[in-house]
């Protein structure tokens, strides 16, 4: 995969193959690319097996106690499905949500909540998670006219991510690369824009560590340090499917109000902590839509060197 990344005639070339698929798939209506997407995530877990068990695993950490194997690896299916039914979206509905379109495709679930604190004009920060079409959550308040922009990481590819850039721009979503993306984050909110980050990745051994699904994960502490310091809301929304077809719900979980942390002890804790929670919250609701292919717990706090010598003291 090596020779695909940067700008040379190899990355070109893949770019080429890619925008020919895409181009095939405009052929078709999207409900046909859906179901052929979850065709093809069958094959992908036969064929690179690896992927399904790690999302087995995944479920098993958050589900053990409460699923049985039979339906943990149901939901690992159902979530190569969700991650392959992602790219087909990813694809089409830039060109299928409009101004005009998008009451077709999307139901609406406590998005009045977020409208009120756009129309104030302070700015806010909308944290989502890898869970159903996550984009859609973008795509549906461009829509509407608000100004928003996306915090990304850039494709290795430079054309990939050039075509990638372009289609999200479509409906007015503006981008933002994820490196050094703080301080124009901040000048955003601060103009009143809101600007949007997927909120569980590993931040590796420096992020901070809360619980999820009563595991700690290393999250990101630049998500809450921007709400604190730019003293806006943060909107926690998700997208999900709402079956097999081209129909979803988007929602905002939770609104967390500045005057919420500002006594906390640790505010930053706090805010990180609560959205996680919201996370967790809809993932339950439709546990299958979560990207458990991907690596949430993938970094651990380090064990205390003094808490391993009592360990062992106990032992003996």
């Amino acid at each position: 995969m090596a020779g695909m990344k940067g700008s040379g005639i190899t990355a070109w070339l893949f770019y080429v193959v890619v925008r020919a698929v895409f181009a095939l798939m405009h052929c078709f209506p999207i409900n046909w690319n859906l179901r052929t997407a979850r065709g093809l995530a069958w094959v992908w877990g036969r064929v690179l097996p690896r992927h399904r068990r790690i999302a087995v695993s995944h479920l098993t950490t958050a589900f053990g106690d409460e699923r049985s194997a039979e339906e943990i690896s149901e939901m690992a299916d159902q979530c190569l499905e969700s991650v392959a039914m992602f790219v087909v979206e990813a694809v089409c509905l830039p060109r299928l949500i409009s101004p005009v379109t998008w009451p077709s495709y999307i139901r609406v679930k406590n998005l009045e909540t977020a409208i009120d604190v756009l129309l104030s004009g302070r700015g806010a920060v909308l944290v989502t998670a890898h869970y159903g079409s996550f984009e859609i959550v973008g795509h549906l308040l461009a829509a509407q006219g608000f100004d928003i922009t996306a915090i990304m990481r850039p494709e290795d590819n430079f054309y990939l991510n050039r075509f990638l850039v372009n289609s999200r721009r479509m409906l007015g979503l503006k981008l933002l690369d994820k490196k050094g993306a703080a301080a124009g984050a901040e000048g955003l909110l601060r103009s009143g824009s809101l600007v949007a980050f997927i909120g569980d990745q590993d931040a590796g051994r420096k992020g901070m560590f809360v619980d999820f699904f009563n595991k700690p994960a290393s999250t990101y502490k630049s998500i809450g340090l921007l709400a604190m310091t730019a003293e806006v809301p943060i909107l926690v929304g998700y997208g999900r499917r709402l079956g097999g077809v081209a129909k979803y719900e988007v929602g905002i979980d939770r609104v967390i109000h500045p005057e919420e942390w500002a006594d906390r002890d640790d505010p930053l804790r706090w805010i990180t902590e609560e959205y996680t929670k919201s996370f967790e919250r809809f993932i339950r609701e439709e546990p299958s839509q979560y990207w458990w292919v991907h690596r949430r717990w993938k970094h651990q706090p380090r064990v205390k060197k003094d808490s391993v010598d009592s360990v062992s003291e106990e032992v003996r």
